[in-house]
């Protein structure tokens, strides 16, 4: 099968997307792919409290299934290395979008910063151990304030990750996703 690609995703890496939110990111990747079987898609919600909060989750699932992927529902970032579907499993790319820990305060309170932080520490503390030997974390994130307070970079050095490189995310390279 001829190998097939999408900005910084090959149709060949096996790809873990953790946090999605109504799916199309995952949709958007499996329609370019033609197929969706090399990878995992997961989310933090229910199926039922994704179908109540994104008008386009259950279509978007649908398809994503049709085209092979495998999705796993409330699937923690802080934890995901020990879910039974996850474990031992290593990933060439593993994907998180836009993270955010929800909306306690306002986005420039310093608990709410710390609150996201939490969150994106958790994650690339499980995301390291998953990854095959050439494998890499991606994060998609907005670098405005207060966003720039989150020291992504600080936390990924942290978890001793290595950043190969920063690139801007542009939104019309993935046809179907909304965020």
């Amino acid at each position: 099968m001829e190998e097939k690609r999408i900005t910084h995703y090959l149709s060949s890496h096996k790809i873990l997307l953790v946090g999605e939110g109504d799916f199309s990111f995952s949709l958007c990747l499996s329609k370019a792919f033609g197929t969706a079987g090399n990878m995992i898609a997961t989310s933090l919600d229910s199926r039922v409290s994704l179908a109540i909060k994104y008008a386009m989750a259950l279509r978007n699932l649908t398809e994503l299934e049709a085209l092979g992927c495998t999705i796993v529902h409330e699937v923690d970032v802080h934890t995901m290395t020990q879910h039974p579907l996850l474990e031992n499993q290593a990933f060439d790319r593993v994907i998180f979008n836009f993270p955010h820990a929800g909306f306690i305060g306002r986005e420039s309170d310093d608990y709410q910063i710390k609150l996201h932080q939490e969150l994106v520490s958790g994650f690339l503390s499980n995301a390291k151990y998953m990854l095959a030997s050439c494998g890499e974390v991606h994060i998609t994130h907005k670098t405005s304030h207060p966003f720039s307070k989150w020291n992504i970079k600080e936390l990924a050095n942290d978890e001793n990750l290595e950043l190969v490189g920063e690139v801007v995310f542009s939104r019309h390279h993935y046809p179907g996703y909304n965020n």
